[in-house]
């Protein structure tokens, strides 16, 4: 299987679509001229060099920031003014970013409460993750009493028992060790053949992208653009070690490379 590196594409109808979006802070453009596409079940990953933007593009979508030009249409109806309003979004960070002196069970409580999630459904959704990610064990734990890895599976599972409409996931593996991070990367693998929220998914991991995705944009330098988009018509549950992702990495590797090598006249101010 080949990887070839496309212009983005198109599409009439999509669940949420970011077109023509510019992002700055004070005088300085982090992204530029940005589109982006997600559908109803799709997993999709920003790659990019550190410091080019990717992280923020997260922060529009969860009401953080708000572009400079550019819409955001979400099933159809525009949202630009207010999206962290009108999109729920579930947001994985790269720390677990747990209450310390309240169990798993409330530090997911408190975010379904506050994304308004009936009180009738907390149970049922809290045991449903956290028995997928393998941490239903620990459900009256503090975080100080969990593993790195617990903590952000609980995290993860804090994300999704808030009905998101979206998932927002912020290079969440990248404070993990390997084995631990591969692991949570399998759960998540697996765990969307029954629950496949919306994702949009930022890492510096080209490995992690392709086992990951349904598609991959690849961003630019900053400011960041983007320069491919990249379809993965590979079938889940995935596999580390198969022949087909290790080729496509080989080859995304290469081609990558050629466009973000840093030189004298394109190295950037890193942005948030």
């Amino acid at each position: 299987m080949t990887v070839h590196l496309e212009p983005p594409a198109t599409e009439e109808m999509s669940f949420l679509d970011l077109s023509g979006i510019s992002i700055n802070y004070g005088t300085k453009t982090a992204v530029r001229d940005i589109d982006l596409r997600i559908g109803a079940d799709e997993f999709v990953s920003i790659i990019g060099p550190s410091g080019c933007g990717k992280s923020t593009l997260l922060h529009v979508l969860a009401g953080l920031k708000s572009p400079a030009a550019g819409q955001i249409t979400y099933r159809c109806t525009d949202v630009t003014a207010d999206v962290g309003k009108r999109l729920r979004t579930g947001y994985v960070f790269q720390d677990h970013r747990l209450l310390p002196w309240r169990s798993v069970r409330r530090n997911i409580e408190i975010a379904m409460r506050s994304a308004g999630v009936p009180k009738e459904e907390w149970a049922g959704q809290i045991e449903r993750y956290l028995s997928l990610l393998q941490v239903r064990d620990h459900i009256d734990a503090l975080p100080m009493n969990l593993s790195g890895g617990q903590r952000q599976r609980v995290s993860i599972a804090r994300a999704l028992a808030v009905r998101p409409d979206l998932v927002l996931m912020d290079e969440p593996f990248s404070g993990l060790d390997e084995v631990t991070g591969r692991t949570i990367r399998v759960e998540l693998d697996r765990m969307r053949e029954s629950s496949a929220t919306p994702t949009l998914f930022v890492t510096h991991s080209i490995r992690e992208a392709l086992f990951l995705s349904d598609r991959i944009l690849v961003l630019s330098r900053g400011p960041a653009t983007v320069l491919k988009e990249i379809t993965i018509d590979l079938p889940r549950p995935r596999a580390y070690g198969d022949p087909r992702l290790v080729k496509l990495e080989e080859e995304l590797v290469n081609e990558v490379l050629q466009v973000w090598e840093p030189t004298a006249d394109n190295a950037p101010e890193k942005t948030p």
